[in-house]
Protein backbone atom coordinates (compact mmCIF):
# COMPACT_ATOMS: atom_id res chain seq x y z
CA UNK A 1 0.00 0.00 0.00
CA UNK A 2 1.79 3.17 -0.79
CA UNK A 3 2.03 5.13 2.11
CA UNK A 4 -0.80 7.87 3.39
CA UNK A 5 -3.66 6.04 1.53
CA UNK A 6 -6.41 4.09 3.49
CA UNK A 7 -6.28 0.26 2.53
CA UNK A 8 -9.54 -1.12 1.68
CA UNK A 9 -9.70 -4.73 1.14
CA UNK A 10 -12.43 -5.94 -0.86
CA UNK A 11 -14.15 -9.12 -1.38
CA UNK A 12 -17.12 -11.29 -2.22
CA UNK A 13 -19.37 -13.30 -0.27
CA UNK A 14 -21.03 -16.39 -0.39
CA UNK A 15 -24.08 -14.51 -1.37
CA UNK A 16 -22.68 -12.67 -4.44
CA UNK A 17 -22.77 -9.29 -2.58
CA UNK A 18 -19.04 -7.25 -2.03
CA UNK A 19 -17.85 -6.29 0.94
CA UNK A 20 -15.73 -3.37 1.37
CA UNK A 21 -13.57 -2.92 4.47
CA UNK A 22 -11.06 0.49 5.65
CA UNK A 23 -8.96 -1.52 7.45
CA UNK A 24 -6.94 1.21 9.20
CA UNK A 25 -10.57 2.56 10.49
CA UNK A 26 -12.49 0.83 12.63
CA UNK A 27 -15.79 -0.35 11.80
CA UNK A 28 -15.90 1.46 8.65
CA UNK A 29 -17.43 -1.47 6.43
CA UNK A 30 -19.92 -1.34 3.32
CA UNK A 31 -21.64 -3.86 0.76
CA UNK A 32 -22.59 -3.26 -2.20
CA UNK A 33 -24.07 -5.20 -5.50
CA UNK A 34 -20.99 -4.78 -7.21
CA UNK A 35 -17.20 -4.19 -6.36
CA UNK A 36 -17.48 -0.89 -7.61
CA UNK A 37 -20.60 -0.17 -5.01
CA UNK A 38 -19.14 -1.36 -2.46
CA UNK A 39 -15.60 0.49 -2.23
CA UNK A 40 -17.53 3.90 -2.76
CA UNK A 41 -20.14 3.17 -0.24
CA UNK A 42 -17.08 2.48 2.34
CA UNK A 43 -15.18 5.88 1.05
CA UNK A 44 -18.49 7.89 2.04
CA UNK A 45 -18.71 6.03 4.87
CA UNK A 46 -14.72 6.42 5.55
CA UNK A 47 -15.25 9.98 5.02
CA UNK A 48 -17.72 10.54 7.34
CA UNK A 49 -15.92 9.46 9.87
CA UNK A 50 -12.98 10.96 9.89
CA UNK A 51 -15.00 14.35 9.41
CA UNK A 52 -16.77 13.48 12.66
CA UNK A 53 -13.67 12.83 14.30
CA UNK A 54 -12.17 15.98 13.01
CA UNK A 55 -15.45 17.77 14.43
CA UNK A 56 -14.54 16.77 17.91
CA UNK A 57 -11.55 17.50 18.15
CA UNK A 58 -10.31 13.72 17.56
CA UNK A 59 -6.99 12.85 16.16
CA UNK A 60 -6.83 11.39 12.52
CA UNK A 61 -4.32 8.99 10.59
CA UNK A 62 -2.05 11.54 8.52
CA UNK A 63 -2.69 10.73 5.00
CA UNK A 64 -1.48 12.26 1.79
CA UNK A 65 -3.64 10.86 -0.58
CA UNK A 66 -7.25 8.90 0.51
CA UNK A 67 -7.94 5.36 -0.95
CA UNK A 68 -6.19 2.69 -2.32
CA UNK A 69 -8.51 -0.56 -3.63
CA UNK A 70 -6.51 -4.11 -2.64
Amino acid sequence: MPAGKFLVEIEREDDGRWLAEVVALSGVLAYGATRDEALAKAEVLALRVLADRLEHGEPIPQVTSLFEAA
